[in-house]
This record gives structure tokens, C-alpha cells and sequence, in this order.
């Protein structure tokens, strides 16, 4: 029952370098559009706030082919990265991070956002009237304050990532040793004869890695607020 298949063990491993990579690339950006829409009022942002969250509410199966048809092989973007840069997503490893990213990535901003609102702008007004400058006050007053969001953020987006599945293999298709990830994988076993069990192992490993990733998230989240208050 537990004994896991070499087909199996490169599935979970490309899930886990899919999610991190997706995780550890959206997160910076993740922050600064968090900032952006936690303290600046400008034209258009109820517009960027809506499309943030879109695929939230999208089909996945529409993201992913928003992506193709983006990031493809002769995409808007994608033929200019791959004739110019040698950069090619469609079908790769490497595009199932960038989907799993883009669905993520809507996880990932609402806690930051969340805990920079609630940092105290006295404190950060306090900073600045001591000398600080606005890169610094960021870096020294807002950004440790809104640790534990931002590690909540991360957690859920590479949870997220972690489970993703319809613009996965809409973008990347199902590719084993290259784009089959998890989801994929225990798709493809419900799909074949005497395939149950495979896939109850990639279900329970999944659990597993979702389980883990939560506990670690409250772990370093009490963490970094009893830092914060001197505990």
C-alpha cells in the first residue's frame, strides 16, 4: 500500500519543486502589489484588486489557456521569450510553476495585505520623521510587522500550488517526468485499470504535505509574532 512507485516518487518531487519555485517567485511580487493596495489610493486599483483575485473565481481551465494562449510557444509573449531569450513554458516544468503561481498567487496577497493594514502607520510616521527613507522604513518597520502574514501568504500559495490542477494540464499538459505533478498523476491512475491504490498512495502523500506545510505555517507564525513582542 505505502510503497511508493519510482513514477510516483518523481511526481512528488516535481510537485515540490513546481510549488516552491512558484511560491519563492510570486512571494516578492506578492509583497509589493500587498503594499501597493494595503497604502496607495490611485485610479484604477479597485480594477487591479478585481484582477488579482480573478482566478480565484475563474474556471482553472480558462487561466491555463489564458496562459497558453499568453505564454505558448507562439503566444503574444511567449514566441518574443522564446525566439529572443531562449525561454520556452508551454509544456515544461518550468510553465507548471508559472500556472501554479498565477493560481497561488491571489492566496499569497490577501493575508500580506491584511497584515500591512494592520501595522500602525504612527510607527512607520515615527520612522520617517527620524531620517528614514520611504525603502527603509519599509524594510525595517512594515516588512517585520507583517512577518506573520507574510508567512501565511506563503504557506497557502504553496499550498495552492501543491494541489493545482486545471491550468496545470491545460497549460503544460500531463507529461510524466516532466509536467506530472501530483494532481496530475492521481488523475491519470483514476483513469487507468487497478489504478486505485496508486492513487489513494499520491492522495494520502498529498495530505501529508498539505498537513505538514499548515503545521510549519502556525509554527512560524507564532514564532515571528512572540519575536515581535519580545517573548
Amino acid at each position: 500500500m505505502f510503497n511508493l512507485s519510482p513514477e510516483d516518487w518523481t511526481a512528488i518531487q516535481l510537485s515540490l519543486r513546481v510549488a516552491t519555485v512558484a511560491t519563492l517567485v510570486a512571494t516578492p511580487l506578492g509583497i509589493a502589489v500587498a503594499w501597493l493596495l494595503a497604502r496607495r489610493d490611485f485610479w484604477g486599483k479597485a480594477a487591479l484588486d478585481a484582477l488579482i483575485y480573478l482566478p480565484l473565481v475563474l474556471p482553472p481551465v480558462v487561466t491555463g489557456y489564458l496562459l497558453l494562449l499568453t505564454f505558448g510557444r507562439k503566444g503574444l509573449i511567449g514566441s518574443w521569450l522564446a525566439d529572443h531569450l531562449g525561454i520556452v513554458f508551454a509544456f515544461r516544468w518550468t510553465g507548471a510553476a508559472l500556472a501554479c503561481g498565477v493560481m497561488a498567487f491571489p492566496l499569497l496577497v490577501r493575508p500580506i495585505r491584511l497584515s500591512i493594514e494592520a501595522v500602525d502607520r504612527k510607527l512607520e510616521q515615527a520612522a520617517s520623521t527620524l531620517g528614514a527613507a520611504p525603502w527603509r522604513v519599509f524594510l525595517t518597520v512594515t516588512l517585520p510587522l507583517a512577518l506573520p502574514g507574510i508567512v501565511a501568504g506563503m504557506v497557502l500559495g504553496f499550498a495552492k500550488a501543491i494541489g493545482e490542477f486545471g491550468a496545470t494540464i491545460t497549460f503544460v499538459s500531463n507529461i510524466p517526468g516532466e509536467t506530472q505533478t501530483i494532481s496530475a498523476a492521481i488523475y491519470s491512475l483514476t483513469q487507468t485499470p487497478n489504478g486505485d491504490t496508486a492513487a489513494l498512495r499520491l492522495v494520502i502523500v498529498s495530505i501529508a504535505i498539505a498537513m505538514t506545510a499548515l503545521v510549519a505555517s502556525e509554527i512560524l507564525a507564532r514564532r515571528a509574532t512572540n519575536r515581535l513582542h519580545g517573548f
